[in-house]
C-alpha cells in the first residue's frame, strides 16, 4: 500500500510518499480502506518530534479518518465488509490501509459523508467532552473561546450556543474573526488587543464563567478573564507552553483551573457510537455546521502540512488517497 511516512524529525520536507507493506489485522480488529484522513496539530508536533511516537521508522502519521471495512478480525461482531466507519484515534492513519481497534471504530450513518465525519469527528468530540465533561455549559453562561476560528473552535462556539451561552471569541486576524461570528460569537477581540480588557468591558467587568484555552501561553490572561468563582479548561498548548500558576490564586478568587484530554473520555465503544451520534445529529438537523474542507492529495501531504503550520487556514484540512 501507499502511505505518507517519515524517517526523520522536521519539517514537512521530511515527509515521503512511498509503498510499505500492507497492515495484518489480529483478531479483533479491522481493516479499513481508508477514503478520507483528518490532518490535525498533533500530527505537525510528532512529525517535529514533539510527541510521542508508536513503532519505529519509517513513522506514518494521522490518528483520524473514515473508510469502508475491507476485511474483519475473526472476533469482531459489531461490523462487516462493507460498512462505513470512522475513528479519532487509531495511529497509523495516513495511508491507504489501517488497521482498526473494534472497540475505536465508530458507525457512519448514509447521511454523514467521509469528508464530514474526518472533519468532525476528532475536534467535534472533543468540544463535546470539553462543554458537558470539564465544564458542563449552562444557560446564560459567558464563554471565552481561544482560537475560536480553528475546528475545536468553531464547534465550541456552536455547541455552547445551542446550550444558551453567550460566546466571546479569540482569534489572531480580522477574516478569522469574521468566521467566528459567522457561527455565532457575540463578540470576538484579537490577541493583539487588550483582550482581558475588552472581555471585562463587555462583561460589565465581571469577567466569564468559562475559558477554553487551547494556546498555553495565554493561561495567566485566561485567568484574569475569569470572574470570581469561574472555570479555566485548560486543552492545548498550540501557542507554547504555560507559565506556573500560584494555587493562592485560585484560593483568593475561588476560581477553578482543570485540564481535559479527549482520550480519557474515549474509554469504549459505546462511548464513542453515543457521544458520535450526538454530533451527527446535530449536523443532520443543523444545529452544527461544518466549515467546507481544504482537500489534498495523501500524496501532496508536505504542501498541506505546510498549510497548516502557516495558521493561514480555516477550516478542516483533508488528506486523500
Amino acid at each position: 500500500m501507499k502511505a505518507l511516512v517519515f524517517e526523520e524529525f522536521g519539517g514537512p520536507e521530511v515527509l515521503q510518499y512511498k509503498d510499505i507493506p500492507d497492515p495484518i489485522i489480529k483478531e479483533k480488529e479491522l481493516l479499513v480502506r481508508m477514503n478520507v484522513i483528518g490532518l490535525n496539530f498533533a500530527d505537525i508536533y510528532r512529525r517535529r518530534g514533539d510527541y510521542h511516537l508508536q513503532g519505529k521508522a519509517p513513522y506514518i502519521l494521522g490518528y483520524e479518518g473514515s473508510g469502508i471495512v475491507e476485511q474483519v478480525g475473526k472476533h469482531v461482531t459489531h461490523f462487516k465488509i462493507g460498512d462505513r466507519v470512522g475513528f479519532a484515534d487509531v495511529p497509523f492513519a495516513n495511508a491507504e490501509l489501517v488497521a482498526v481497534p473494534k472497540e475505536k471504530a465508530i458507525p457512519l450513518p448514509e447521511n454523514i459523508s467521509f469528508e464530514v465525519a474526518s472533519s468532525v469527528l476528532l475536534q467535534g468530540l472533543t468540544a463535546q467532552y470539553l462543554t458537558k465533561d470539564s465544564y458542563e455549559i449552562k444557560d446564560g453562561d459567558t464563554v471565552l473561546i481561544h482560537a475560536a476560528s480553528g475546528g475545536v473552535g468553531q464547534n465550541l462556539i456552536q455547541i455552547c450556543k445551542q446550550l444558551g451561552g453567550k460566546v466571546i471569541g479569540l482569534t489572531s486576524s480580522m477574516e478569522k474573526s469574521k468566521t467566528a461570528l459567522s457561527l455565532g460569537a457575540n463578540h470576538v477581540f484579537l490577541y493583539k488587543e487588550e483582550w482581558v480588557k475588552k472581555v471585562k468591558e463587555v462583561t460589565d467587568e465581571l469577567g466569564v464563567n468559562v475559558v477554553y484555552d487551547s494556546v498555553g501561553s495565554t493561561l495567566k490572561s485566561s485567568l484574569e478573564a475569569l470572574k470570581v468563582g469561574g472555570t479555566v479548561v485548560f486543552f492545548g498548548m498550540s501557542g507554547g507552553n504555560p507559565s506556573s500558576v500560584d494555587p493562592r490564586i485560585l484560593m483568593d478568587t475561588s476560581k477553578t483551573l482543570t485540564g481535559g484530554d479527549l482520550w480519557n473520555v474515549l474509554t469504549s465503544y459505546e462511548e464513542r457510537k453515543t457521544r458520535s451520534q450526538q454530533l451527527f445529529d446535530w449536523i443532520t438537523k443543523g444545529k452544527l455546521n461544518i466549515t467546507k474542507p481544504t482537500i489534498f492529495r495523501l500524496e501532496r501531504g508536505s504542501e498541506a502540512h505546510e498549510l497548516l503550520e502557516s495558521r493561514k487556514s480555516i477550516g478542516k484540512i483533508l488528506l486523500k488517497p
